[in-house]
């Protein structure tokens, strides 16, 4: 197995099923108004890199979240309500 193939198989297999929540409500709030995660985060001044690391359940901090759900004007509570 190439090195590449490890660290993917092992990043997914450690991904918390809590964070992958996150990250489908994420991208699911943007399918609503963009089909493309780089045209979001072109948007709306985010990194696409990072951006689209964010929909697939890494690299999420708190600050971040906060910046994404005020994109959307939608708080903390609306946002882990059906989570």
């Amino acid at each position: 197995m190439k090195m590449q193939e490890k660290q993917k198989k092992i990043s997914t297999e450690t991904i918390d099923p809590r964070i992958t929540k996150i990250a489908a409500k994420i991208k699911e709030l943007r399918l609503k108004d963009y089909s493309s995660h780089e045209t979001f985060a072109w948007d709306n001044n985010l990194n696409r890199v990072q951006y689209w690391r964010i929909e697939n359940g890494s690299n999420l901090t708190l600050k971040t979240l906060l910046r994404i759900l005020d994109i959307y004007k939608i708080s903390l509570s609306e946002f882990f309500k059906d989570l």
